[in-house]
């Protein structure tokens, strides 16, 4: 693709729009005692598995890209034309714009086999998008051949032995897409002397307020309960696998983190960041504070009560920290002084979130439901960290932070504490 062009008049708010196989194997016990029985992998038995369940952030949404540019996006084109091909052959998604990329953060290898469930945009509860886009939420909703996750995990850990299960949802009960649209909107739509801020706002404050908070954190323990119950359903007592709940990390920086002046257009235009600094300030001690709360204490909640105990809690809040969109000292791809993704430190000197896009990259190769997630770094970052959760098959919680460089396996090096 040539050069991305921006211009102003595209930022309107028209314009602004953001958002396996199974393994069988047959066991025959030999020699005296009882009638042998033909037992299929399932609960504890056969190569282990991990599965993702979720939203956006966890299906590996924006996973095609490692980096940003606004020239060529050749050079920071990681995954390819099929990054979200999910189907048998290879050729196409099982679920339209589910994004479930080839970098996603499941994919931990290692002799473990893993499962993508989660959908880009996908709540607690199963809906159609006003798009008209099929989003299966954390339960069991069957109606002509579509499924919500926690269906989909009950008949795949029937017949596979899964052990662990990471989870990423609640975001999209917050409406975090919405508030960013928003943010952005009021960045383009007022100057710099008389800025209006998305934080005041009566549709961004009431996904805050005490009873709201309290009725999504009630909807994240309904989903994690359901998992629970999928994995009931499938034979598994909760001895045998364990729920790793995700926190949500921090796209961008607060206000004095920003290496473009919220003066002039510049911020959006050129970085795609669009956000006030007193917004981004917000977002990152209030929403962000708030939405993870409400994950933190939905596991905690499910984790407390009789006959669980297996629910643990990876928290990334801060693993971006330092390779955030439009955060000094990282930059767009063309500004480093490297050719592309693949070159020594671009990890290092590149962004891990993708750009805020407007309406005008609807056509490719950029989608703008790729916006503000956490792209083919991010990913490898996350996926670190998972294969550190999964902890050789006895799962764990933890701290995700990030290092420097790359570790064997080409993922940024990160450290669960």
């Amino acid at each position: 693709m040539g050069r991305v062009r921006r211009s102003i008049a595209s930022f309107t708010t028209s314009a602004l729009a953001v958002v396996g196989a199974t393994l069988g194997s047959l066991v025959v016990v030999a020699g005296a005692g009882p009638v042998p029985v033909a037992h299929a992998d399932g609960p504890g038995v056969g190569t282990p598995w991990v599965v993702s369940l979720g939203d956006s952030y966890i299906s590996g949404e924006a996973g095609r890209w490692a980096g940003n540019s606004n020239n060529s996006s050749s050079s920071v084109d990681a995954g390819g034309p099929g990054a979200y091909h999910d189907n048998a052959t290879g050729t196409g998604e099982q679920i339209n714009r589910c994004h479930r990329s080839t970098a996603a953060e499941i994919h931990i290898g290692g002799g473990v086999n893993s499962l993508n469930l989660a959908c880009s945009g996908a709540r607690t509860s199963t809906f159609t998008s006003s798009d008209g886009y099929f989003k299966p939420g954390i339960d069991f909703f069957n109606s002509g051949g579509q499924k919500g996750q926690a269906l989909m995990l009950q008949e795949f850990a029937a017949t596979n032995n899964v052990r662990m299960i990471q989870l990423s949802i609640g975001g999209n009960n917050f409406n975090f897409a919405d508030i960013v649209q928003r943010c952005v909107t009021n960045f383009l739509t007022s100057p710099s002397w008389w800025p209006n801020y998305c934080n005041d706002d009566s549709p961004v404050r009431n996904n805050f307020t005490t009873t709201n908070i309290t009725a999504q954190t009630n909807a994240i323990i309904g989903s994690i309960n359901n998992i629970r119950t999928a994995m009931a359903n499938a034979g598994y007592t909760s001895a045998q696998y364990t729920i790793v709940v995700q926190t949500y990390p921090s796209p961008i920086p607060r206000g004095s983190g920003f290496r473009y002046s919220q003066s002039g257009f510049t911020r959006q235009s050129t970085g795609g960041c669009g956000f006030w600094n007193r917004d981004a300030d917000w977002a990152n001690d209030t929403a962000l504070v708030q939405i993870n709360n409400a994950v933190r204490n939905a596991a905690n909640s499910v984790n407390a009560a009789p006959g669980a105990g297996n629910v643990r809690i990876m928290d990334v809040a801060a693993a971006f920290n330092g390779r955030r969109l439009c955060e000094t000292g990282v930059n767009l791809m063309e500004n480093t002084g490297l050719g592309n993704w693949t070159a020594a430190a671009a990890a290092d000197r590149t962004e891990w979130i993708a750009q805020i896009r407007t309406l005008s990259t609807v056509f490719g190769p950029y989608y703008v439901q790729e916006s503000i997630h956490p792209n083919w770094w991010g990913q490898k970052a996350l996926r670190n960290c998972v294969r550190q959760a999964y902890n050789n098959g006895t799962p764990r919680g933890g701290t995700c932070t990030r290092g420097t460089g790359l570790n064997a396996n080409a993922e940024p090096n990160m450290t669960l504490t």
